[in-house]
C-alpha cells in the first residue's frame, strides 16, 4: 500500500489519495508495472482513472448552490457546482491525466502550457514557451501534471499563467510526487492545495522520481528524440 511521507511540512495542504486502500491503489500499481506499461492504451486509461478519482476528491472543496430540478414525479432540491474550475496541464505527459479531470468537470475550460527540461548542466532548468488559457480572475484553477519531480516546471507554469489573472482558489494534482517536489511546491505556491496519489522515496541525481514509473509522456505516446 502507498503511504505518505511523515516528514512533509504543511500536511493540511497535502492530500495523499493512496494512503488508504482503494481502487486508486490498483490503478497506480498498474502504472508502475513494467509489464503493464507495454500497453500504452492501458497506461493512458489508468492516468485518466486516477485523474477522475482525484477530481472527485477535489470536488468536495468547491462551492455549490441549491437548485430545484423537476423529475418525472415531482421536484428535488439538489446541490450543483457553482462554477466549473479551469483545468490546466503541461504538454504532453499531462494530457491523459487532464482528460480524467475533464471527464468529471465536463463544462470546464482548459489551459495548456508547453514546458520542457533543459538538461546537460549541473542543474536542470525548465523552459516554458507556450501558454493558452482563459481568464483566471476569481476562478478555481486546477493545475495537473502526472509527475511532480523537482516541482520547477509546475511552479514556473503556474507563475506564467498568472498573466491571465489571479485565481481565487488553486489546486495542484499529480499522480506521483517526490518529497523534494512537494516541499518546493508548497513553499513556492503557498496558496495552493496539493493532491497526489503517492509520495515516493526521493529524486535521483538526474531529478527523476524513485521508484516512480518512468517517463509518463513516452509511455503514453511513444519515445521522443
Amino acid at each position: 500500500m502507498e503511504t505518505p511521507k511523515p516528514s512533509l511540512s504543511h500536511p493540511e495542504r497535502v492530500h495523499v489519495v493512496c494512503a488508504e486502500p482503494s481502487i486508486a491503489n490498483h490503478f497506480l500499481a498498474e502504472l508502475r508495472d513494467v509489464d503493464v506499461q507495454r500497453d500504452s492504451l492501458r497506461f493512458r486509461r489508468n492516468l485518466q482513472r486516477l485523474g477522475e478519482i482525484i477530481a472527485y476528491k477535489i470536488s468536495s472543496q468547491l462551492s455549490y448552490t441549491e437548485k430545484t430540478v423537476k423529475t418525472p414525479l415531482g421536484e428535488s432540491v439538489s446541490k450543483q457546482l457553482h462554477d466549473f474550475p479551469v483545468l490546466a496541464t503541461v504538454l504532453r505527459a499531462g494530457l491523459p491525466f487532464h482528460q480524467g479531470f475533464l471527464n468529471y468537470f465536463d463544462q470546464s475550460p482548459s489551459a495548456f502550457a508547453a514546458a520542457y527540461r533543459i538538461e546537460g548542466t549541473a542543474q536542470v532548468r525548465v523552459q516554458v514557451d507556450y501558454l493558452s488559457a482563459p481568464s483566471l480572475d476569481e476562478r478555481v484553477l486546477i493545475l495537473v501534471d502526472p509527475m511532480l519531480a523537482s516541482g520547477k516546471s509546475l511552479v514556473q507554469t503556474y507563475r506564467a499563467m498568472l498573466r491571465f489573472g489571479q485565481p481565487r482558489q488553486v489546486h495542484i494534482a499529480a499522480v506521483i510526487a517526490s518529497p523534494e517536489g512537494v516541499e518546493y511546491v508548497t513553499r513556492e505556491i503557498p496558496e495552493a492545495t496539493l493532491w497526489v496519489a503517492a509520495v515516493d522515496e526521493k529524486l535521483n541525481d538526474q531529478a527523476y522520481i524513485v521508484p516512480g514509473l518512468g517517463d509518463a509522456g513516452d509511455l503514453s505516446y511513444g519515445s521522443k528524440l
